[in-house]
């Protein structure tokens, strides 16, 4: 049963998406005191946001405890796409690699295992996570946690169904803005392997919903680091030997 402080944080978060406008912090009594009520608030959220169309996952350094958001399936795009400037706040852009699982992994007593989950993954795409927070200044942990780890949107490009063993470590990225390299990385998930934090979603989804599905697109963080987009910027993630992303943001945004 979700605890009304759940409910009240959630729908602050779900104005300020709708609003455009972020809130300076959730107030203090609607602040998750822990991991679980972060997730329930997140979970409030993705509720009222639609059907989930896939992840997110990550680590602060290889080893650290992850953290997780659900991704709603109205927010994710193939590439090429063109954005609403205005829509996605101050424009954050990290590039990923991203799976796409082919079968489900619902409950179950048993943990799964990495070789599990490894074989659940049909195909391996290049993407890039838009950032976009519901707060003004820096929030803390927990209300990030709540607030889907800032997740705005999510696009992905064409991947391959063979080689699915990918070594993020060592694998290349280069990030463009219009004609532009403004990033370039050899492994720069600071997680690190990224199979181990696929293993450690599947558990938590299990535990926490009805489990990883077939068809979900699973993105395991920043291989670039967070930089920002200006309105009008084209946006190209190219990782050698895998493939490559694209969107674009609109020049102009709305007048207030």
């Amino acid at each position: 049963m979700k605890l009304p402080k759940t409910a009240a944080a959630a729908q602050l978060l779900l104005a300020a998406r709708k609003s455009g406008a972020p809130i300076p912090s959730l107030p203090e009594e609607y602040m998750p005191v822990d991991g679980a009520e972060a997730y329930e608030i997140q979970e409030y959220v993705a509720e009222a946001l639609g059907p989930v169309g896939g992840w997110k996952v990550g680590a602060k350094g290889p080893g650290m405890p992850p953290s997780c958001a659900s991704l709603p399936a109205a927010l994710m795009y193939r590439s090429r796409a063109s954005l609403s400037a205005h829509a996605y706040g101050m424009r954050g852009i990290e590039a990923e690699i991203a799976v796409r699982l082919d079968r489900d992994l619902p409950p179950r007593d048993e943990p799964y295992s990495v070789d599990e989950v490894m074989a659940s993954v049909g195909s391996i795409h290049p993407a890039i996570e838009i950032v976009t927070s519901r707060f003004s200044a820096q929030a803390d942990p927990l209300a990030g946690l709540a607030d889907s780890l800032s997740n705005g949107g999510f696009v992905y490009g064409e991947g391959r169904s063979t080689q699915l063993a990918i070594d993020q470590t060592t694998q290349a990225v280069e990030l463009y803005f219009d004609d532009r390299k403004v990033a370039a990385a050899v492994g720069g998930n600071p997680a690190g392997d990224i199979w181990p934090l696929l293993a450690w979603l599947a558990n938590h989804v299990a535990e926490w919903c009805d489990g990883l599905r077939a068809g979900q697109i699973i993105t395991t963080g920043s291989c670039t680091g967070l930089l920002l987009a200006d309105p009008g910027t084209r946006i190209r993630a190219v990782f050698p030997g895998l493939g490559e992303v694209e969107l674009a943001f609109d020049q102009a945004a709305p007048q207030t």
